[in-house]
């Protein structure tokens, strides 16, 4: 979802770590995006997406964000049954034959603290953008222990949308999947050196 907020929760905290413009770049194998939906009211369903990749440009000092890229893979949802999966990516839900990608992009974010805040942007799924609000947490900045050593933001963000919004309106009369979805980030994003 060109959306990982991810992104966007740095317009608005800054970590101090860093002074001028920098390029950071979603890590894919610590970046997930994940969602509840309410299944006939008995019980929410579980889902994700296994493919996300991303990468902006911050300035902590500044707190400005630039050059947003942010991109989910809507064939990679994955909610943990095969018949459900295909079901997704049919015309019914995400029509990932028409429509393969999830973008989000950042337009602005305002600091509650000094390691929360909100950040807006627009939301693409469907073919169809709407704005959207995430709140996000600011969970670390440091450069990285081990491996690759690089500094590196660890954020945590969530949203809530309604999926017919974006006409996606499959079961929502007959209530059998809910309209409303909840989306949560986790994602570390690196500093390019």
């Amino acid at each position: 979802m060109r959306f990982v907020a991810t992104t966007a929760f740095i317009t608005a905290i800054g970590s101090g770590a860093f002074a001028e413009m920098a390029t950071y770049e979603l890590d894919p194998a610590h970046t997930t995006v994940f969602f509840t939906v309410d299944h006939i009211g008995y019980a929410k369903t579980l889902g994700l997406f296994t493919t996300v990749s991303g990468n902006f440009m911050y300035d902590a000092a500044t707190q400005e964000l630039g050059a947003v890229s942010v991109n989910i893979d809507a064939a990679s949802v994955e909610s943990f049954n095969d018949a459900r999966d295909e079901h997704l990516r049919k015309a019914d839900f995400l029509d990932v034959s028409a429509h393969p990608a999830i973008t989000f992009t950042a337009t602005g974010g305002n600091a509650t603290s000094a390691t929360t805040g909100t950040v807006t942007g627009d939301l693409t799924i469907l073919s169809n953008s709407l704005p959207v609000t995430l709140e996000v947490t600011l969970n670390k900045s440091a450069p990285y222990p081990f491996g690759h050593k690089r500094d590196v933001l660890g954020l945590s963000m969530n949203t809530t949308i309604n999926r017919s919004e974006f006409g996606m309106t499959y079961g929502v009369d007959n209530g059998l999947v809910g309209d409303v979805v909840d989306i949560q980030i986790e994602t570390e994003a690196m500093k390019v050196e």
